[in-house]
């Protein structure tokens, strides 16, 4: 059974990644299990360059396939802003609390109609060797005018989904993991995964 590293040390994201692409072939690790390897410094432009270079550097670090997610929010009324900079926006790294209330900051003022946003995933798979693949997922949706829920985490309290009238943090964990970018990610993933998987064997 292929043993793969998901490259976060985040609890939330290793979780919903291992749900959302369970296979029976593949047994799934945290990168707690390798406590001595440094943090890979996300210097990159764009979500693709983030992921990819996480995913080369964690599987030849470990020897062992390895999958990196970079994923964030852009929203149009500040120019596609945070993006990559989405978990250290506020420049704290990770305070999803301060991240929000700096963005909800930035958009006092600004009506509904202008305050579109997506959350953006990209999804890099890599081997020791080389890349193996990549996935996207995109949610598009809205910035709320204050938090509302307590699930999700992140920008999920402040990321509207008009269509539903709720926030993702008022959906449940089921409804988030078919509606979410880094799902839409996944699904593309899990396809990939199982060919990929399949040619191993």
């Amino acid at each position: 059974m292929p043993e793969i590293v998901i490259a976060t040390r985040n609890h939330h994201k290793y979780r919903e990644l291992a749900a959302l692409l369970r296979l029976r072939e593949v047994r799934w690790r945290s990168l707690e299990a390798f406590p001595d390897l440094p943090a890979v410094e996300e210097r990159g432009r764009t979500f693709r360059a983030n992921a990819l270079k996480k995913a080369r550097l964690i599987a030849r670090a470990t020897g062992c396939w390895a999958l990196a997610d970079d994923s964030g929010l852009e929203v149009a009324a500040l120019r596609q802003a945070p993006g990559v900079r989405s978990a250290r926006f506020s420049g704290r790294h990770g305070n999803d609390h301060a991240n929000n209330a700096k963005l909800l900051r930035l958009l006092r003022g600004v009506p509904d109609p202008k305050r579109d946003a997506r959350y953006r995933c990209v999804l890099a798979l890599a081997s020791p060797e080389t890349l193996l693949a990549v996935a996207e997922g995109t949610l598009r949706g809205r910035i709320a005018q204050a938090p509302r829920g307590r699930g999700g985490f992140g920008y999920d309290p402040v990321f509207l989904l008009p269509r539903l009238t709720r926030t993702v943090a008022q959906l449940s964990a089921a409804a988030k993991n078919r509606l979410s970018h880094r799902a839409k990610a996944a699904q593309a993933m899990r396809r990939l995964l199982k060919r990929l998987v399949a040619s191993e064997g």
